[in-house]
C-alpha cells in the first residue's frame, strides 16, 4: 500500500498501470469508518487497485466552525486501511496541492438538483463539492467511483457532474451502513456524547415509520408527523424533512405511478449536524 500526498506522484505512480488494470476510486474526508470501509471493500472487490482519497475539502462547507471542528486523525486511517489491503493507495494532499494559491469553488449549473434540500442551506455547499470530485476524477481516471447513498442527493449531483463534464467513469451508489441503533454511519457521529448517539436512533426509526405511512399518507401529512415526532425529543431539532422524486429530487405534490420517492432529512442534536434518508417505494 503506498501513501501519496502529491499530483506529480500519484500521476507517476498511475502511469505504470491506468492501461492494463481497473482502476477504483472512494473519495473521503477522512475520520474513516465502517461506512467507508464496506466503500472500500467493494472497490477492491471490483477492481484492480483502488485509490482512497483522505481530503478534507474547504469549499463544501458553508460553515467555518463545522470545517475546524471536523475530526481528523490521518494515521490512524493509514493504519485502518493496511488491515483492509494491499491493493490501497492512499491520496492524502494538503490544501495547497489540490486549490494552488486560490481556495475557491468553481460554479456549476447542476440543473437543479443543487437547490433542494442540502443546497437550501448550504450555500454553494454542492460547487465546493463538484469541485473537489471533478478534480480527482479528472487527475485519477478511475473506471468506477463509489459513494455512500447517505448522501443520496450528493450522489446524483455526482452523477450529473459527469454527465455534463463528460467524464468517462462509473459513478456506484452503495447502500447506508448503519450503527447497532440505526444511526446512519458519519464521520460526525464520533462528535456525539454517546447518549445522544443511541438517542439518535429515533431519526431512521421515524423514517421507517414514515415509509410505512406512505402507502396510505399524503406527503404533507407525513412530513408534518415526522417533525412533530422528532421535535418533541428535546434533544433533537429537525432542519428539514423532504420527500422528494428520486430522479429530479424535487418535493412531491401528489404521488404517481412508476416514479419512485425518498424521504430525507436534516436534523441537529447537540451542535452535530445529522442527515439520513430512506427509500420509499
Amino acid at each position: 500500500m503506498l501513501v501519496i500526498t502529491t499530483n506529480t506522484e500519484l500521476n507517476s505512480f498511475l502511469g505504470t498501470i491506468k492501461k492494463k488494470l481497473n482502476l477504483g476510486l472512494v473519495p473521503t474526508m477522512g475520520a474513516l469508518h465502517s461506512g467507508h470501509i464496506s466503500l472500500v471493500k467493494k472497490a477492491i472487490n471490483e477492481n484492480d487497485y483502488v485509490v482512497v482519497s483522505i481530503f478534507v475539502n474547504p469549499t463544501q462547507f458553508n460553515n467555518k466552525e463545522d470545517l475546524e471542528k471536523y475530526p481528523q486523525n490521518l494515521d490512524e486511517d493509514i493504519n485502518l486501511l493496511y488491515t483492509v489491503s494491499d491493493k490501497i493507495i492512499i491520496y492524502a494532499p494538503p490544501v495547497s496541492e489540490v486549490y494552488q494559491n486560490k481556495i475557491a469553488p468553481k460554479k456549476f449549473n447542476f440543473q437543479g438538483l443543487d437547490l433542494v434540500m442540502e443546497g437550501e442551506f448550504r450555500d454553494d455547499h454542492f460547487d465546493g463539492v463538484g469541485t473537489i470530485v471533478e478534480m480527482l476524477l479528472n487527475l485519477i481516471k478511475p473506471n468506477n467511483a463509489y459513494f455512500g447513498e447517505k448522501d443520496f442527493q450528493q450522489l446524483q449531483i455526482i452523477k450529473k457532474l459527469t454527465e455534463i463534464q463528460n467524464i468517462p467513469v462509473n459513478i456506484i451508489g452503495c447502500p447506508i451502513v448503519r450503527e447497532p441503533h440505526g444511526l446512519a454511519m458519519s464521520s460526525r457521529n464520533e462528535r456525539l456524547p454517546s447518549q445522544i448517539r443511541k438517542e439518535a436512533s429515533i431519526i431512521y426509526n421515524t423514517l421507517k415509520a414514515a415509509k410505512e405511512k406512505f402507502g396510505t399518507k399524503s406527503a404533507k401529512v407525513i412530513k408534518e408527523w415526522v417533525i412533530k415526532t422528532i421535535n418533541d425529543n428535546p434533544n433533537f431539532k429537525v432542519e428539514y424533512i423532504e420527500i422528494s422524486d428520486v430522479q429530479t429530487l424535487q418535493p412531491v405534490i401528489r404521488k404517481q405511478k412508476g416514479k419512485k420517492y425518498r424521504a430525507f432529512i436534516a436534523a441537529y442534536t447537540v451542535d452535530v449536524r445529522l442527515i439520513d434518508n430512506i427509500a420509499l417505494n
